[in-house]
């Protein structure tokens, strides 16, 4: 199975579903202008705050890793549709020309294997968003951009098997929210005063084989009713 291919499809698929099929022109079919780059860098941001950085408070607290990994998902969500955009107004090619270019990144074959924990500190890490961060705002190219989302999801924990699981998990959270009125405003993400996120991450640790529709049945199933 090609995961890149696979999550690559289904992003495209989410963004058809939610923000019409001409979502690459920048514009959803409510009118709404996209910006995905402005996307990531405010997700990225969130990713930094799980780390305790702040010279002024919570010094001895420790990196959040399980909430950075969810962040970190929540990017290559942005970087994905960045990247389609990319390749469909720049006449790049087709999903499958894309994956075979994510592929060919020198730190991918790296990715496809298990993940050791970062000897880097905290700081050090920082830094490695940052950098994506910079390239984001110097027009990089869309493989430097996901070239420089892979070093954060390895140092976050992420090999390519640990992300491909909590994508799938995520995007199927993201279309459960939109069935369940999110654009609306009246999606409760609260279930019980637990984050739909860590749920979702609680219903994909109990089976190493759940499937995407088996975890939107039991999202159904575990969604306050009322």
């Amino acid at each position: 199975m090609d995961k890149v291919l696979q999550m690559l499809q289904l992003q495209q698929q989410l963004n058809d579903a939610t923000n019409g099929e001409d979502w690459e022109k920048g514009m959803t079919k409510n009118g709404k202008l996209i910006d995905w780059k402005r996307c990531i860098y405010l997700e990225c941001a969130e990713l930094i705050e799980s780390y305790p950085w702040k010279h002024w408070k919570n010094i001895d607290a420790k990196p959040d890793y399980d909430n950075i990994k969810i962040e970190a998902v929540d990017i290559w969500h942005f970087i994905m549709s960045q990247a389609l955009e990319d390749y469909k107004m720049q006449n790049l090619g087709t999903i499958d020309a894309l994956a075979r270019s994510i592929r060919n990144l020198p730190n991918f074959g790296k990715f496809e294997g298990v993940c050791i924990t970062a000897t880097k500190n905290h700081y050090e890490e920082i830094a490695v968003v940052e950098k994506l961060i910079k390239a984001l705002f110097c027009e990089s190219s869309t493989q430097l951009m996901v070239e420089a989302f892979i070093d954060i999801a390895m140092q976050s924990g992420l090999s390519l098997d640990a992300l491909y699981k909590l994508y799938i998990g995520k995007n199927v959270l993201n279309q459960f929210r939109q069935d369940h009125g999110y654009k609306e405003g009246t999606y409760i993400k609260l279930w019980d005063g637990v984050e739909d996120n860590v749920i979702m991450q609680q219903l994909l640790d109990k089976s190493e084989e759940m499937s995407a529709n088996e975890l939107y049945e039991a999202l159904e199933e575990a969604y306050p009713k009322g």
